[in-house]
């Protein structure tokens, strides 16, 4: 005696179906929420590299911070603090790191984007990665050079530190008082390099390093060989849905998505950027003291530009 199976219905099986999407669309978020914990992780402890990085330049250095950008191509800290993330061979290799004055007296002097030092600034350096942004090197930019996730602090106004930019919520200025980095035109210009003596505000209470995004379509943000794209400023917020003000409109592609907005300089706004990031909510930073801490996109904005001076004397709570 045979005995007959009983098939699933057709009702049956949507039930069995939209069960499993329903099991599924609950997964998701949660994998895509652990992949980000460790990829925010990862961005950390990157950010503590490069804090250490420069406690072990200034040791070496005279207890000065290695020179944020040096003129518009001549090298910025990412190169200064290669022998420091273990990459003294990539440092070794770059030609006239600093050379300032090159246009006007040293015509074998090379900028970032030219042979030979082609052969470092095309190499995509893990420790400058963030793992939660997409890579943006391509052939037809700068050679092919690479963009990465780490920037400087350059104070709470401008690149050229300017001494008031905007307001403060007093309706006062907002006051440039010292930054840990500092753009170099010329040999001339002082001064040359800001110790970490001068960070009388406390190490603890002063930012060293924060994050940016690597521009999409031709976009320099994150283009951290060059000078406008190795700084960040507070003098907006992070992840600001204000424009970030770039060095020439051929910088700015805010149109290209998901690049944020920016406008070009002129003579009456300098170079300021936003600390971004492709994390949600805020971004990673690195303190004078080597440590790092996670800023929310919500933090006061007083507080914020306070923590970027050096020598402010402000006093800031729990940030």
């Amino acid at each position: 005696m045979s005995r007959s199976r009983r098939a699933f219905t057709l009702v049956e099986l949507l039930v069995v179906i939209a069960i499993i999407g329903v099991l599924v669309a609950l997964l998701l978020p949660a994998v895509q929420a652990a992949r980000e914990a460790a990829r925010r992780s990862q961005c950390s402890n990157n950010l503590k590299q490069i804090a250490l990085a420069m406690h072990n330049y200034a040791d070496t250095n005279g207890g000065s911070f290695p020179v944020g950008e040096y003129n518009c191509c001549w090298g910025t800290c990412l190169i200064g603090l290669l022998p420091y993330i273990e990459q003294k061979n990539l440092y070794d290799q770059y030609k006239f790191y600093g050379a300032v004055n090159a246009s006007g007296g040293n015509p074998n002097a090379t900028q970032y984007n030219a042979a030979p030092n082609t052969l470092v600034t095309t190499v995509q350096i893990k420790s400058y990665t963030c793992p939660s942004d997409t890579k943006s090197a391509k052939a037809g930019l700068n050679n092919g050079v690479t963009f990465h996730n780490y920037v400087a602090n350059h104070g709470n106004t401008s690149l050229m530190r300017q001494a008031t930019l905007g307001t403060a919520s007093t309706g006062q200025p907002n006051q440039y008082y010292g930054a840990p980095f500092i753009y170099v035109a010329s040999s001339a210009m002082a001064p040359q390099v800001v110790r970490m003596a001068e960070v009388t505000d406390g190490t603890s209470n002063t930012l060293a390093f924060s994050e940016t995004v690597q521009g999409k379509g031709g976009d320099y943000r994150g283009l951290g060989w060059w000078s406008g794209g190795a700084h960040f400023e507070t003098y907006m917020a992070p992840n600001s849905t204000q424009p970030d003000v770039m060095a020439a409109a051929t910088n700015c592609f805010a149109s290209t998505r998901p690049n944020p907005p920016c406008i070009a300089s002129s003579g009456s706004t300098q170079q300021n950027n936003a600390a971004r990031s492709r994390h949600p909510s805020g971004v990673q930073a690195a303190l004078c003291d080597g440590s790092v801490r996670f800023i929310t996109n919500t933090i006061t904005l007083d507080t914020w530009r306070f923590l970027s001076t050096t020598g402010g004397g402000e006093t800031i709570g729990d940030f």
